[in-house]
């Protein structure tokens, strides 16, 4: 009995706190909800004083136009601006390179000990040239056996093929059997065959020897020598740093980016391109050349480049600001983009207008068109090139205010 007691007490014990912590719930949605609510009216108590306040200006400075002139709100004003084109960029971190401009120099086979090491950072190469010679005495060793041993079969040829000769010249003379004919051109055929394969050796002993010779791929400058004499040579040193590399002077270069996937439809081939090398101040007129098939499953980017032709003061890996126009509009109007403000009724600015012999301040509604850029906004409709949009004060006016553009004396 006491254990069904215990156990009924634990269920509404339970149960008590699973139903405060219920209500505690609903009690903070209510109060975010009165909160929400009691925001929503001082904003709108807030814009009503707001109108209240202007009618009375505006009521005052009727029955004492002289106070009007007096309290004008100082402003400052622009023409404005109808630009005949107005582009919009993508804006990426890139970087200079060049297809053919670096050149890792790597053995023909699997590398070897280094036994010279025929050139030295700074010096000029050409295409073709010995740069390094590697250890070559078993490739030699075995050439030399390769051609004794051509030497020796081609003797077995030579005595199998007058054999053969002098068999088949005595047959056909009805001396002899013809077996031995048969036998001897046996002998010959396959003394040739030993004689071929034996040759076959010597090249490929040949190759070997020549594969302890290592040449420039291109013709430039060398970068880097990272191998002496007694190290082994492969290309790559075992922290992943060219042994021999060598820069081509007259390289094509490149600007290459990776692009986020969002702009797939955007960077095309062939659209225009500004790339800034910051550290050499300048920047370069281009256009895109490549865009990537596919998109990197990690980054989530493409590949996009722009070729830049031969320039010595570009250098692989220096680093550029990437500008992709994506969007070209012309004849439009331009403004600021922070003079361009927001409320419940969409966008606006506020512009100056002489209403007789005042200047009032009149907010207008506007259409942006496109993306802003560089701190500019094209606007699609709302304003002509004979406005004069306020540029200072604009965020403490309002639409009839009475304004002035010269402090009072």
């Amino acid at each position: 009995m006491n254990k069904k007691i215990k156990a009924l007490s634990t269920i509404v014990v339970s149960s008590l706190i699973l139903s405060s912590c219920g209500g505690g719930a609903k009690d903070k949605n209510a109060q975010l909800k009165d909160l929400n609510v009691k925001l929503e009216n001082l904003k709108v108590k807030k814009n009503n004083i707001e109108t209240d306040i202007r009618k009375t200006e505006e009521e005052i400075n009727k029955l004492d136009p002289s106070n009007a002139a007096k309290n004008a709100k100082l402003v400052a004003v622009a023409p404005v601006s109808v630009d005949s084109s107005f582009a919009h960029y993508i804006e990426l971190q890139g970087k200079i390179n060049t297809d053919d401009g670096v050149a890792y120099v790597a053995p023909k086979g699997q590398g070897g000990l280094v036994k010279a090491v025929l050139v030295k950072p700074g010096q000029k190469v050409g295409k073709g040239q010995l740069v390094a010679k590697l250890d070559d005495a078993i490739p030699r060793q075995q050439l030399a056996t390769a051609r004794q041993q051509v030497g020796v079969i081609k003797a077995q040829m030579d005595l199998a093929k007058t054999t053969y000769e002098r068999y088949q010249n005595l047959w056909s003379q009805n001396i002899g059997a013809e077996m031995q004919v048969v036998k001897a051109k046996a002998d010959f055929e396959a003394a040739t065959a030993q004689y071929n394969a034996a040759l076959s050796n010597v090249g490929t002993a040949q190759e070997a020897v020549n594969m302890s010779n290592v040449y420039a791929g291109i013709s430039g400058t060398v970068e880097q020598v990272n191998v002496r004499p007694g190290e082994f040579f492969t290309g790559v040193s075992a922290d992943r740093k060219p042994q021999i590399l060598i820069v081509n002077d007259n390289a094509s270069m490149k600007a290459e980016v990776p692009v986020p996937d969002r702009y797939a439809k955007d960077v095309v081939k062939g659209a225009k391109v500004l790339i800034d090398v910051p550290d050499l101040d300048t920047t370069f007129k281009a256009s895109i050349t490549m865009v990537g098939a596919s998109i990197d499953a990690t980054t989530r980017s493409f590949m996009a480049e722009a070729k830049l032709g031969i320039n010595k003061k570009l250098k692989p890996n220096l680093t550029a600001v990437i500008r992709i126009q994506d969007n070209l509009l012309k004849n439009v109007v331009v403004v600021p983009v922070n003079l361009v403000q927001t409320d419940e009724g969409g966008k606006f600015v506020y512009i100056m207008i002489k209403e007789g012999d005042k200047l009032v301040a009149r907010k207008k509604t506007v259409t942006v068109q496109g993306e802003p850029y560089k701190g500019q906004v094209a606007i699609a409709s709302g304003l002509s090139g004979s406005d004069m949009i306020i540029t200072d004060g604009y965020q403490t006016v309002y639409d009839g205010q009475l304004i002035t553009t010269a402090a009072s004396n």
